[in-house]
């Protein structure tokens, strides 16, 4: 005997939906950090019973064990060969424990997820074909995707799936109690553009417990046209005693399922600390709940994709003079030429030499005082609080990095908020060197985040929507940098990762230093096609020691020979004099090819960076009035 067809028995009825899987499996022991969904191939058994126990408990919708069954994923634990053998097996487990009444959906999870991982639109297409289909060999009753965090992504896994089946699609995002996706649509945008390219019910699970997708819920408006799915965490997760356990009980979950069934419900099951005991209460409170009739027309209308992203891209395009009193460097880079100068933040808590030379340079004339975020790992003060000194006491702009190492999701967006209370605007994202290597190898490397998903949520900011997708109340205003080393073998693949960078949403790329004017017109020519400005790196040499240690054991710096010899056994007064005249050449041929010129001061010799300011500054003019005889 057939099963009724999903979409009408929904439309008629709610149905019950199991529980959490991977959550429940570490509740009966099984460790995390392995692959749950290998269990599908190596421990059947165990997958089937926890399927039956959301039997028995009246799930009448059981999920495949498949959320991170896909190619990326299970290349973490060596399985991406096997990603077709163990979603198949999944499906016929859970077909085997649903016998004939209950349906099956195959369960596809979100790549990417709330941490944005870095994987390209052609490998997301890739890996949602591979594992859907997979799933549809096996004849599942629906696809469901869960825990998405953004439009973009669930909008290729559904096109994926509406190009090889017609069978019901359940899409459900993990949204906060504000509703917005992460890539800035509100839920009912979301929904309406969901639902033009085919879904058949739309929903929530993860990241909330009933009360937050409750208050989702209600900013919808319903009753809808369309069957909503709700599938709640146990509450928030707590550490107690070693182990990760959560509130919300088994009767407060009954209790929530009557309001979500009120509110257009019509699958309701539970996610992340989730037990059959949470299901048992789900299905005994809906006993005899008799759905009320969708209503149509009460969904609004799909907004175009089109017109969303357009609108998107123009905030994008708006100018920094309009976000600012005064011009950005990008603005300034356009008309003449430009000049950052880096200052690193003292090892100690002595800050006079640094403030002395910030006000030496503002009397030079630089136009910005970039500070360094730990640079090579070692313990600097904060760049935060000596940009604002800069910016409050001398009347620089500051110039601050930011680096991946050092903060996880939820400090990087603190620290980038803290920036903006304080007006600083301009800054540099960068990975960071490996706390290993610096002067506290006890410390932990975080790297959260790439250079690229830095850089993109950073500009997320600037539309006003904090990282988790919440609304901010207002837009920030970053101008953001991007780090680029032409010191290496192939200099086009060093440009291909910064086209990368550019289309994060970079504004403006700094190089590390360059020693060789002839790379310096290489990298003028390799780059030719960008549409934003470079500031080209010059580091003035202190020493032949400070020569030597810079070409052969800090990353991302290579010394030419010729300069080497030149600085070679050269110390004191007489090195950095020197190493001033070699920058001096350096910056003569910079100065023919880019506007942006980026002055690295060795060792808080900012002596050296004002002679070479005041240097760009009668060479500027000198070619200014050779132009203008031209």
């Amino acid at each position: 005997m057939m099963r009724p067809d999903l979409r009408e028995k929904i439309k008629r009825e709610v149905l019950i939906g199991d529980g959490a899987l991977g959550t429940y499996l570490y509740q009966l022991g099984f460790p995390v950090g392995i692959s749950y969904e290998e269990f599908n191939l190596l421990r059947p058994e165990v997958i089937g019973d926890v399927h039956r126990r959301y039997i028995e408990a009246g799930a009448q919708l059981l999920e495949t064990n498949t959320f991170s069954a896909n190619y990326y994923k299970l290349a973490k634990f060596g399985l991406e060969s096997k990603v077709e053998e163990i979603n198949k097996a999944a499906v016929r487990i859970a077909r085997s424990a649903a016998g004939a009444d209950a349906y099956v959906a195959g369960a596809v999870g979100s790549i990417r997820g709330g941490r944005r991982v870095n994987v390209s639109v052609q490998e997301l297409n890739r890996n949602y074909e591979q594992q859907i289909t997979a799933l549809l060999t096996e004849d599942v009753d629906a696809l469901l995707f869960e825990t998405f965090y953004d439009l973009a992504e669930m909008r290729i896994a559904i096109g994926k799936a509406r190009q090889h089946t017609s069978i019901p699609v359940i899409c459900q995002f993990a949204v906060d109690q504000l509703g917005r996706t992460l890539d800035g649509y509100s839920i009912k945008e979301a929904f309406g553009i969901l639902r033009e390219e085919g879904a058949d019910v739309l929903g929530f699970n993860c990241h909330s417990g009933p009360k937050g997708i409750m208050s989702v819920m209600e900013s919808l408006e319903g009753p809808l046209d369309v069957p909503l799915s709700v599938f709640p965490n146990a509450g928030l997760a707590d550490y107690i005693d070693g182990e990760y356990v959560y509130g919300a009980t088994p009767e407060y979950f009954g209790e929530c399922a009557v309001s979500f069934a009120d509110l257009g419900a019509r699958l309701i099951g539970g996610c992340c600390g989730t037990t059959p005991e949470h299901i048992s209460a789900i299905a005994g409170a809906l006993s005899g709940y008799a759905a009320q009739p969708l209503q149509e027309g009460a969904v609004l209308p799909p907004v175009r994709p089109s017109v969303a992203i357009e609108e998107r891209e123009e905030r994008d395009g708006e100018s920094f003079g309009e976000q600012a009193g005064e011009p950005s460097i990008v603005e300034l880079v356009k008309e003449r030429h430009t000049v950052i100068v880096e200052l690193d933040p003292p090892r100690d808590l002595d800050i006079r030499r640094f403030m002395d030379g910030a006000a030496a340079l503002k009397e030079a004339g630089v136009d910005a005082l970039t500070l360094a975020d730990n640079s090579l790992a070692v313990t600097r003060m904060s760049n935060m609080a000596l940009g604002h000194l800069v910016q409050s006491e001398v009347g620089l702009r500051p110039l601050i990095h930011i680096a991946c190492r050092d903060r996880n999701l939820i400090g990087t967006q603190s620290h980038m908020m803290g920036f903006d209370a304080l007006g600083i605007d301009h800054v540099l994202a960068v990975t960071g060197d490996p706390a290993r290597f610096g002067d506290l190898p006890g410390s932990s490397s975080v790297y959260d985040l790439t250079s690229f998903e830095i850089i993109r949520m950073i500009k997320q900011l600037n539309e006003g929507i904090a990282f988790s997708g919440k609304p901010l109340k207002q837009k920030a205003k970053f101008v953001v940098g991007a780090a680029f080393n032409p010191n290496v073998k192939h200099l086009h693949k060093a440009v291909e990762r910064l086209e990368k960078k550019i289309a994060s949403g970079a504004d403006y790329i700094m190089t590390q230093p360059v020693y060789d004017p002839e790379l310096i017109v290489a990298v003028k020519e390799a780059t030719a096609h960008l549409d934003i400005p470079i500031f080209i790196g010059i580091m003035p040499l202190a020493s032949g020691r400070n020569a030597e240690y810079l070409h052969n054991e800090v990353p991302g710096i290579q010394l030419s020979d010729s300069v080497r010899k030149r600085m070679e056994g050269l110390q004191g007064e007489e090195g950095r004099r020197v190493g001033v005249e070699i920058a001096k050449e350096l910056l003569d041929t910079a100065l023919e090819h880019f506007n942006g010129i980026y002055l690295i001061t060795p060792f808080m010799f900012y002596e050296m960076s004002v002679t070479l300011s005041n240097y760009v500054w009668e060479k500027s003019a000198h070619r200014s009035q050779y132009l203008s005889r031209s």
